[in-house]
């Protein structure tokens, strides 16, 4: 029996709300499954992501194979990171210590991605206001 981690489809037309699931690959997307072991929602902003994780490790650990989809947010949560720690061989001590370095750059960088989109606002709004004060310049300049 082949064992994926995928993602069971659920919520409205245009309203998807997914649930992170156990299945065996031979069920339909939305058929039976043998543990759900999270959920995700890809609507608000920031998406909300909830993963069991040590249920994650453990269907791991028995050689089930996440999706393409379960892998990115395995990896957006630091899952991932851990998972390819403990398969090196690596210490609990030592696994910590890297998702700690990993936590804080993830924090960095959605900081740093906050900022650029707030740049990106206000050059936006001034670039607007710009136009709106060069085409009254305009009109000015054509009545005389």
């Amino acid at each position: 029996m082949a064992v994926k981690i995928r993602l069971q489809r659920f919520g409205k037309k245009k309203q998807p709300f997914y649930r992170i699931v156990v299945a065996d690959s031979r069920e339909p997307r939305d058929g039976k499954y043998i543990e759900a072991v999270g959920w995700y929602n890809p609507i608000p902003d920031p998406m909300q992501i909830e993963v069991k994780e040590d249920r994650v490790i453990h269907w791991l650990k028995k050689g089930a194979i996440p999706t393409d989809t379960v892998k990115a947010l395995l990896r957006r949560k630091g899952i991932w990171l851990k998972w390819s720690l403990m398969k090196q061989g690596k210490d609990e001590a030592f696994i910590q210590a890297e998702y700690e370095k990993w936590l804080q750059l993830q924090v960095d960088r959605e900081k740093r991605e906050r900022e650029k989109k707030q740049r990106r606002k206000l050059r936006k709004k001034q670039k607007e206001s710009g136009q709106e004060g060069s085409e009254k310049g305009e009109v000015a300049s054509q009545e005389s």
